[in-house]
């Protein structure tokens, strides 16, 4: 029975031993900090999808494919999020813990995956529109950008397989189930493993084809004002300046997207060197584990707040979205005014038939 008060009276597992609420017996920072981010990335994820199956202008790109499975990676995201938010609410009493971080941490670090190696298949893509614009249509079909995704997939899967095994822990995703921080240590041949086959080519390949894709936009601009300084605009015809157009129109689509990797690169940055550092054994604490991890999973929302921000065709199908939306309710606005009219009517017509009685 002593056991049990202790157990009972003792705080539930706050990762930053601050913000803990003893009338709710909760910790109220964690709870706010996850499902402020829940929020955000399902709805902001939601958006994207929708906008792009409303706008056709956004599938002139093959891109749009890989942005579609980031945008439904992301979402699922946020949907995998409602398992620490359940957990800090108590929740999950019932469950196993072991099950609970191996399916949640696992589940979370496929998904980041899918987005890591979805935005290299991105610079991949405008990089062969830039350096092959003859053969592009040829090298990438429809069918080819499905089997690459199918493959971006299946690939994230089985890297991070082998932590079901035993063989260490896929990353730090909040430990907020205290099993978590306790018992599932991580591994350095384990995390060499994903740096070697997942982190490094990713970022390799992100560098190298952004780094030529904008040295090969700053010589196409330099040939056009060489070519203007050259010429006379009387002399100069029309199409020798829009020969070079789809090279600016790819210009800036490339830095579009080029923003939306930086951005990745740079919140996922502090959370891949933590997890090196705690796997090497040098550092570790439950406040930079929680911190590096949300602030990571935080790109989920930041990848539609940049697209939607920076890039037109995106905000022209947010801006018919909206306008749909407002129809659809200023229509159910109407036809509720005209059911209420005639159920007026109706009313008092058997008013005045009563009267008449």
């Amino acid at each position: 029975e002593d056991t049990t008060l202790v157990n009972q009276s003792r705080p539930p597992f706050c990762l930053l031993d601050v913000g803990y609420s003893q009338i709710f017996n909760i910790c109220l920072l964690e709870v706010a900090v996850i499902l402020m981010l829940t929020v955000l990335i399902i709805s902001g994820n939601l958006v994207v999808i929708f906008v792009f199956h409303c706008a056709p202008l956004l599938h002139h790109h093959t891109t749009s494919a890989f942005i579609q499975t980031m945008a439904y990676a992301d979402l699922l995201v946020g949907v995998s999020c409602l398992i620490p938010s359940l957990s800090l609410l108590h929740h999950l009493k019932g469950i196993n813990a072991e099950v609970t971080c191996k399916v949640f941490g696992y589940m979370v670090s496929v998904l980041k995956s899918v987005s890591m190696a979805s935005l290299a298949c991105v610079s991949v893509d405008r990089y062969m529109a830039i350096t092959r614009p003859l053969s592009y249509a040829t090298l990438v079909t429809p069918c080819r950008i499905r089997a690459c995704i199918l493959l971006i997939w299946l690939y994230s899967a089985l890297v991070f397989l082998p932590s079901f095994f035993g063989w260490g822990k896929p990353g730090y995703h909040g430990d907020l189930v205290e099993w978590c921080a306790v018992k599932w240590e991580t591994r350095p041949l384990f995390t060499s493993f994903i740096v070697v086959l997942l982190y490094v080519p990713a970022a390799m390949t992100v560098c190298f084809t952004y780094a030529n894709i904008f040295r090969i936009c700053r010589q196409h601009t330099r040939e056009i004002s060489e070519r203007r300084a050259r010429f006379s605009p009387q002399e100069s015809s029309p199409g020798q300046d829009g020969q070079h157009a789809p090279a600016c129109t790819d210009k800036r689509y490339a830095m579009v997207l080029f923003r939306i990797t930086s951005v990745f690169y740079l919140l996922w940055l502090p959370y891949i060197l933590y997890f090196l550092l705690e796997s090497a054994g040098i550092y570790r604490h439950p406040a930079a584990s929680f911190l590096t991890t949300w602030l990571a999973i935080s790109n989920s929302f930041c990848n539609c707040l940049i697209y939607s921000l920076s890039n037109s065709a995106f905000r022209k199908g947010l801006k018919r979205l909206c306008s749909f939306c407002v129809q659809l309710t200023a229509s159910d606005g109407v036809v509720v005014s005209r059911q209420s009219e005639v159920g007026r009517r109706v009313a008092s017509l058997a008013t005045a038939g009563c009267h008449r009685a």
